[in-house]
């Protein structure tokens, strides 16, 4: 397989209980400080789940619109963070291509009201599509080129990422703006996770302790603009994605196709020397992960980075919002830490400092129903050799 020219991420944006800008999330993920609160602080003492653990964005007037729902308003927030840091005209968002990923879309605000929101009746239709984040970006921002909306699970943002590289290096568009949206914090959607067994009781997750039974779901949105070159930026080289074809709701005990991910990338001379694996604290993911990496891995295995430990799990949104933490650290040549005291699986090593990062990065994601998505990223300057040029 033919290496492809490298493309750069040259704009951030982040949203989320860490707070409304990428700068609070790196300071957060440096300082191992999580905003995890029990769900009765948002849905009220009543609430079946008021005692389990969550993640929201603290300021709710940002989410409240007349004409926009509160997704479209999150998606709208980190799109417009993005666009600023990537210095981009209007001349440079007309042709651009917009790829947006969500698993829950506009449920929020449409399964229940949204507090303290007086709706524009007239825009009742659009508030239930889980395409309007997109249009309202395109709307705003006066972007006229190829508009996709992904919804693979909790694999969405990471396939917004590779979806907008792909149109850039095919040629459809010169540069490309990939987001991310979930607000899943709604009672329904709480029902359900909660009836399938997979949200946690823990205040501390540790995704990888033998004891893991779930996760703490976490509103999120996320932005990244890519463009081609290189340049001082990071680095994107690599998008690949596969399905296990095995169940509908969990993921085979050996980690099923994910390790040909990585040899898809091997294949075009990309050898990860590190991982931000899903890592979402659910029983079955973690068996799968490692049993993945093990097989991906035979003969060294990679260091590990978590970072839902940090910002729960934000759904459809978690692989572009962890991606753009992940570039935030890259930028500076470094990677994420861990929280300490992580259970780390055996052989696997969970640094708790922010170590060199000296070669390519995977981050992967999975989508219930066997979606499996990875994406390669390496710091400016990296030589893809193991070091620094």
């Amino acid at each position: 397989m033919a290496i492809q020219p490298p493309l750069s991420i040259t704009g951030l944006g982040a949203l989320s209980a860490l707070g409304n800008d990428v700068s609070s999330h790196h300071r957060a993920v440096m300082e191992g400080r999580a905003s995890f609160r029990p769900l009765a602080g948002l849905l009220g003492n009543d609430s079946p789940h008021a005692r389990l653990p969550a993640a929201w964005i603290e300021d709710r007037r940002m989410l409240t619109h007349r004409k926009w729902s509160p997704a479209t308003m999150a998606a709208l927030h980190v799109a417009g963070q993005a666009v600023a840091a990537a210095s981009w005209s209007a001349a440079d968002l007309k042709d651009a291509a917009l790829v947006l990923g969500t698993s829950r879309g506009n449920a929020a605000g449409w399964l229940g009201p949204w507090p303290g929101r007086r709706p524009f009746r007239l825009m009742a239709a659009s508030n239930t599509i889980h395409s309007e984040p997109a249009s309202a970006i395109s709307i705003e921002f006066g972007i006229t080129g190829p508009n996709h909306v992904l919804a693979s699970g909790c694999a969405a943002g990471l396939d917004a990422i590779g979806i907008a590289m792909m149109l850039v290096r095919c040629g459809m568009a010169p540069r490309a703006l990939a987001v991310a949206v979930d607000l899943p914090l709604v009672p329904l959607l709480l029902d359900n996770y909660a009836a399938s067994g997979i949200l946690t009781d823990s205040f501390s997750p540790d995704p990888y302790h033998p004891d893991t039974r779930g996760f703490i779901p976490a509103e999120g949105a996320a932005a990244l603009t890519i463009e081609p070159g290189s340049g001082d930026f990071v680095r994107l080289h690599h998008y690949g994605c596969n399905s296990d074809a095995a169940d509908a709701v969990g993921i085979p005990k050996n980690g099923g196709n994910t390790p040909d991910l990585f040899q898809a990338a091997e294949a075009a001379g990309l050898h990860a020397a590190s991982v931000c694996p899903h890592a979402t604290g659910t029983a079955v993911q973690r068996a799968a992960d490692p049993a993945a990496l093990r097989r991906a891995f035979p003969n060294e295995l990679p260091g590990l980075h978590l970072l839902k430990p940090i910002l729960g799990h934000s759904i459809g949104a978690s692989g572009l919002l962890e991606s753009v933490v992940l570039a935030s650290f890259l930028e500076k040549g470094l990677l994420p830490p861990n929280v300490a005291g992580l259970h780390a699986p055996e052989g696997f090593r969970l640094p708790s400092s922010p170590d060199p990062a000296t070669g390519p990065v995977a981050k992967l994601s999975h989508g219930m129903g066997g979606h499996n998505a990875m994406i390669v990223l390496t710091s400016p300057g990296c030589d893809m050799n193991g070091g620094r040029g």
